[in-house]
This record gives structure tokens, C-alpha cells and sequence, in this order.
């Protein structure tokens, strides 16, 4: 089935899924080990751990924003795809090292990289496609199974080499993985040339000065997000604060442009990604709460084998690769078929899913032993739940900019996109703050705080699930193709008019 995809694909498509893989791989190493590391051979306490989590994912995605809006303004997106990469290379080096100085060097180096550069493939991708291409969507699907190709690998070494605390090794291998990202990218050079971006329309002379602007605001951020980095209290913050403005920065623009379809498209794009905050803030919290009460609080033992906690993230990773393409090959058959799945209902199905991935907690503590561990197929089933959700949400999320951003907004929109998912990590780390502090206690005494927490906050996704859906009419008026002069019932109403320029043109 792949190959069939990607011979039907767009140029470029294929050598990107392969390259999604491998730079996931460091990623995935960091993002499954960061509180274990920090706490088993930094010696950092728990509160910290989660509270540096909380920012480390902030960094990689609102970093994200900066990378939309620099790539094919300031440097092509090949290019600061590559040079992200290499900032990820060297971070991973200084964190093998296993000291706490080079720890917090290795990571300000390595989240330049990894916030910068993601973006750059999704737009890579994205450019690849026209507006009404039906093969878009399938593509992001696809891709996305590749990035948890490189999730499943590096999740499964990182599992191995925490069995004997072998962190150096573990930094090593993510150190490789990377680079080999570099390769592919290099050997695939022409391929992957920007398509109608901004940077390519600028004189000589001002691309070489927006090069060297892009370059010294990639370097400038180094020791900015290294500052940031041991004060997680105060960028928290700040980052927070920096969300809101951006918010409100996408409201303004929605609000006064022009094109009618395009505005529509632009306001279902703020209600669909207020729900979307609500996701990923429970979605988040699997590296620090959920990893703590699977550690703490629940029956790791299958059998004789004793499942390492790193390990328990592959249920998504194994959801996702084999999922993503039996979606994408599911949704093209019910469309053909004349079944209406749009956009509205997957992101109402998938905080719907997130609720009940939560709400099935409660009951497996309640059924616990009598040494308060919960049965580990509880924790499996949520972790499936939010898999399915997942598939909803995020690839349906990338896919979604190229319809409904207009094409002067994509890099900023797609950085927005992803910059919400580093605001869901602060409330992660939030919500994690809450779980009970487990040193010193046992399951039967921390399951009770467990209870409340995991009831609340799907409770919480529960009620912005039926919102959504309630909201599904009205976002379906909202995102249209229709051109103007063309009104709808909707445009009657000052704040939702508007169309929107098919994402064709896209960059």
C-alpha cells in the first residue's frame, strides 16, 4: 500500500517520510526520558522534573511559531530544516555527557533545533500539494505514521538502555539518528527546494541579507532559551503570555481581512483550536503525571517481563503507525461512498475519545488490588483511546492549514498550530504538579488525589468534546470553498464572514 501511495505522490513526499523518521528519533529519546534522567542521575527533585518537562515542550513547540515565520522569509525551509537538525546533533553530545551544566547547554542547542525545524517539514510537505488535491490529507497521515516510526524506535531504545541507566549510550544513538536526517535531506537537496515562497520573490541582495538576519536570530536564540531553561518558573510565564498576544495577534487578523471566504475559514480555524488546547494539555501530561502513576501505581508486570515505563509510550507509537494509513485509506473509501467526515466531527470525536481514555482511570484504581496497583490494561486502554484521538486531531490539524489558511498566513498559522501544543504543555505540567507526591508513599495512599484528577480532567474533555459538537453546523458554514459572491446564511453575520484563497497557492 505505501509504495502504491508514493507513487502517486508528489515529488518529495516519500524521501520526507523516511527523513520524519529520523529526525523523530532524538525527540522521542528526550521526550520519553527527560524526568527519569533528571531525576535518577541529575538529582533534581520531582516537582522540578515535571516542571522542566512542562517548559521543554513549550520550547519545542511554541519554537515552532518562530520556524514558520523564518522559513521561506528568512531562510528556505530545506535550509533551516537542516541547520535545526545539526543544533540537535551537538545538543545531544552535550547531554551524553551527563553533567548539569552541559545538560542545560545540550538542551537550549537541541530545542533551537527541534523547535525550528519541524515546522519545516510540514511545510515541505504541504507545498507539495494544491489546494483541492484529495491526496493532502493522506500524505500528513503518512507522514505522521513516520514520525512515530522514529517515536516507536526511539521509545523502545530509550526503554532498553534505562534498564541499566546507560544514558550515555542512550544520547549517543539520538546523537546518530539525527544526523542521519542530515544526510537524507542533503542527498535530496533539489527535490526539496522551496515552492512560492516570499524569499524566493526578494532581489539578490535582500536574500542575502534576510540569510544572514535568519542565521544570527537562530544563533541569538541559543543562549536565550538556555537562560530560560533554569528558570522554569518565570519563562512559564512568559511563554504564557506570549501565547495570549498571539492570540490575539490571529484574532486582529482575522477579524480585519479582507477576503470574505478566507475570514470564514480563518474564524473555524480559532474554534476548532481552542478545542484542539484541550486535547493536547491531557495529551501532554504522558512523559510526566501519566509516566509518574504508571511508574507508581500500576501493575508493570506481564507475565515475567516487567514493562519499562519508556515502553508504555509505544502503545501510541504502534496505534499511530499502523492507524494513520488505514485512516487515510478508510476516509478516502466512506468519502467515496458519500459519507460526510469533515473536520468538525474528527476533532469532536477526538476530545470525546481523550475523555473516556481518562475517565476509564478512576474505575481501574477503583479495582485495584489490595496493594493499590492498578491492572496495566487500564492504563493500555487510555493510552489506545488517546491514540485513536490523536489520529483526529493532529494530522487532521496539519492537513487542515492548507485549506483554511490563506497563503500570506500558512507559516505563521502552521507555527500557531503547533505553538498550542506547547501552551497544552505548561497545563500539562500544571496538571501534573497535582498528582500526589509519590516519594515516601504508597499506591493505596496516592490513589485517591489520582482519582480526582484523572475524573476532573475528563470530565473536562468531555464537556469541550459535546461544545464541538453541538458547534459542528456552524463550523461546517464556516469552512467553505465557495467563491465570492457566493453568500451564505453565516455571512449575514459580521463576525463570520469571509472566504478563504485555496490553499492551492500554497508556499
Amino acid at each position: 500500500m505505501k509504495s502504491r501511495f508514493f507513487s502517486k505522490a508528489p515529488e518529495g513526499t516519500a524521501v520526507l517520510f523516511f527523513i520524519q523518521i529520523f529526525a523523530t528519533l532524538g525527540f522521542a529519546v528526550l521526550y520519553s526520558t527527560l524526568v527519569l534522567y533528571a531525576t535518577k542521575h541529575l538529582n533534581l527533585g520531582t516537582k522540578e522534573a515535571t516542571a522542566l518537562m512542562g517548559v521543554f515542550g513549550a520550547f519545542n513547540y511554541g519554537l515552532h511559531l518562530f520556524g514558520g515565520y523564518l522559513g521561506g522569509r528568512f531562510l528556505s525551509n530545506r535550509n533551516l530544516f537542516v541547520g535545526g537538525m545539526a543544533l540537535q546533533v551537538i545538543g545531544c553530545g552535550c547531554i551524553a555527557s551527563g553533567t548539569l551544566p552541559l545538560f542545560y547547554v545540550g538542551l537550549a542547542l537541541f530545542l533551537t533545533g527541534s523547535g525550528l525545524n519541524v515546522t519545516c517539514i510540514n511545510m515541505m510537505l504541504t507545498q507539495r500539494f494544491t489546494s483541492d488535491d484529495p491526496r493532502r490529507e493522506g500524505a500528513f497521515l503518512w507522514n505522521y505514521a513516520g514520525m512515530n516510526v522514529g517515536f516507536f524506535v526511539g521509545f523502545s531504545v530509550a526503554g532498553y538502555f534505562q534498564a541499566t541507566e546507560s544514558y550515555s549510550s542512550l544520547f549517543i544513538f539520538a546523537t546518530l539518528g539525527n544526523f542521519v536526517a542530515i544526510v537524507l535531506a542533503t542527498a535530496s537537496w533539489k527535490t526539496l527546494r522551496d515552492r512560492n515562497t516570499p524569499l524566493l520573490e526578494v532581489s539578490p541582495n535582500k536574500f542575502t541579507t534576510r540569510l544572514a538576519a535568519g542565521i544570527a536570530i537562530v544563533i541569538g536564540l541559543v543562549p536565550v532559551v538556555w537562560f530560560m531553561l533554569q528558570r522554569p518558573g518565570s519563562t512559564e510565564t512568559i511563554i504564557k503570555g506570549i501565547c495570549a498576544l498571539v492570540a490575539l495577534t490571529l484574532i486582529y487578523l482575522t477579524i480585519t481581512h479582507a477576503d470574505r471566504r478566507e475570514k470564514r475559514n480563518m474564524t473555524a480555524y480559532l474554534i476548532l483550536t481552542i478545542g484542539s488546547l484541550m486535547f493536547w494539555s491531557l495529551y501532554q501530561m504522558a512523559p510526566s503525571g501519566l509516566m509518574l502513576f504508571a511508574v507508581h501505581n500500576v501493575d508493570r508486570m506481564i507475565g515475567r517481563v516487567e514493562i519499562q515505563p519508556q515502553w508504555i509510550q509505544n502503545i501510541n507509537t504502534v496505534c499511530i503507525v499502523i492507524g494513520g494509513p488505514l485512516l487515510a485509506s478508510f476516509f478516502t473509501r466512506m468519502r467515496a461512498r458519500g459519507w460526510n467526515i469533515d473536520i468538525p466531527k474528527q476533532f469532536a470525536t477526538s476530545l470525546l475519545l481523550m475523555a473516556l481514555g481518562f475517565l476509564i482511570l478512576p474505575v481501574g484504581i477503583k479495582l485495584a488490588g489490595a496493594n493499590g496497583l492498578s491492572a496495566f490494561w487500564w492504563l493500555f486502554a487510555s493510552y489506545v483511546l488517546q491514540s485513536i484521538g490523536e489520529l483526529l486531531i493532529s494530522p487532521i490539524g496539519y492537513a487542515m492549514i492548507g485549506k483554511l489558511a490563506p497563503r500570506q498566513y500558512q507559516g505563521i498559522m502552521m507555527g500557531s498550530w503547533m505553538l498550542v501544543t506547547g501552551l497544552a504543555s505548561l497545563f500539562a505540567g500544571d496538571f501534573s504538579g497535582m498528582i500526589p507526591e509519590p516519594t515516601g508513599a504508597t499506591a493505596v495512599a496516592t490513589n485517591p488525589g489520582y482519582v480526582k484528577l484523572f475524573a476532573e480532567l475528563g470530565t473536562g474533555s468531555l464537556v469541550v468534546g459535546i461544545a464541538l459538537v453541538v458547534l459542528n453546523p456552524f463550523l461546517r458554514k464556516l469552512i467553505t470553498d465557495k467563491a465570492e459572491g457566493e453568500p451564505t446564511a453565516v455571512e449575514a453575520a459580521p463576525t463570520t464572514v469571509g472566504p478563504a484563497v485555496p490553499a492551492g497557492s500554497i508556499e
